[in-house]
């Protein structure tokens, strides 16, 4: 049946997938940094304190004094590109694009700054897609990250009045083509290091003790993910957290406290890589790469590796690759 003339234009139905990671500030000055913290550290997920309580301390001491230290922290890994998560995360959804079919938008977004989990969704709504997965770039599950982004995308579904169908990418720690994925990974960056290293650390993203308690599973899943990577590669990993933040007990053992541990206790010689992160940040290109070698060789330690992330590497893309179609099927012809 023909439309009437004044019928409004409709979009070719597709299929979208919406990459989402955690977020960037949008430049390295501090201004741009204390505005990121600010919508960062006031999710409740995040800070599970009753926000009468903290905000008053969030807007008083911490958005004075840390916004100026992190400023210089990002000031250390910017690039050309500028951040560089949101620079990897970028490549990855444009690896991505095509490989689906010409029916399937690959966008993506940030849960904490630009591009916004609202914005992208809502590109892809108007550009005809009928259903969408979201799928949050962490491979263990937390309600720091995973549910985080999952809310933020449903709390704008919710302004909708035609919401598309939606499904979520599952976490993944135990999936065996990101542990297979892993492996290579680890393996080939090993394989170019002038040394052998005496230890190999898989440092995780810390999540305050309490989150265990409450019943969040992050803390097995790293484990089970670090188990079963060892037993891919055959050697033993150190696993430690890091990222603390605030006097509360977190998830341990510390990674800054390990490398100066295993320093003083005569280990010369290791290599430290961040498995639960899907590209290379602020916390693994200053806080390991840099803070991490300073604090190992000022305790003792000679020879230090960081190791990258799968990032947007054909091993890493060929991944998330297995892991959307999966999650694609009977939404699109996988013949």
């Amino acid at each position: 049946m023909q439309r009437p003339a004044d019928h409004p234009a409709i979009p070719t139905r597709k299929v979208g997938v919406l990459l989402i990671n955690l977020g960037t500030p949008d430049g390295a000055d501090t201004k741009s940094v204390r505005r990121y913290l600010k919508e960062f550290l006031s999710d409740p997920r995040v800070v599970e304190i009753p926000q009468i309580v903290w905000q008053p301390i969030l807007r008083g001491a911490v958005l004075t004094t840390r916004p100026k230290k992190s400023a210089h922290a990002y000031q250390q890994v910017w690039t050309d590109d500028g951040s560089p998560l949101a620079a990897i995360t970028r490549a990855q959804a444009a690896a991505m694009e095509g490989t689906f079919g010409p029916g399937v938008m690959v966008d993506y977004a940030m849960r904490y700054g630009n591009p916004s989990i609202a914005s992208r969704l809502q590109a892809l709504k108007d550009a005809g897609c009928e259903r969408v997965l979201l799928a949050p770039l962490y491979p263990q599950y937390s309600g720091a990250t995973t549910a985080t982004a999952n809310d933020k995308a449903f709390a704008h579904l919710a302004t909708m009045r035609w919401q598309p169908a939606i499904r979520t990418l599952p976490p993944y720690y135990d999936d065996p083509a990101y542990i297979a994925a892993l492996k290579v990974s680890v393996e080939a960056g090993l394989a170019v290091l002038d040394f052998e290293p005496e230890v190999l650390i898989a440092s995780f993203h810390g999540m305050p003790r309490r989150t265990l308690e409450l019943g969040d599973p992050y803390h097995c899943h790293c484990q089970k993910t670090a188990r079963l990577l060892t037993e891919a590669i055959g050697r033993p990993l150190t696993i430690s957290f890091q990222s603390r933040f605030g006097p509360a007990k977190w998830l341990g053992p510390a990674t800054d406290e390990v490398l100066v541990e295993l320093a003083k206790a005569g280990t010369r010689r290791v290599a430290i890589f961040a498995p639960g992160f899907s590209a290379d940040c602020l916390e693994t290109l200053e806080e390991l790469a840099i803070r991490g070698r300073e604090s190992f060789e000022e305790a003792g330690g000679e020879r230090f590796a960081y190791l990258p992330c799968l990032n947007d590497s054909d091993v890493g893309n060929e991944m998330l690759r297995a892991l959307i179609a999966r999650e694609l099927a009977g939404w699109i012809d996988q013949g």
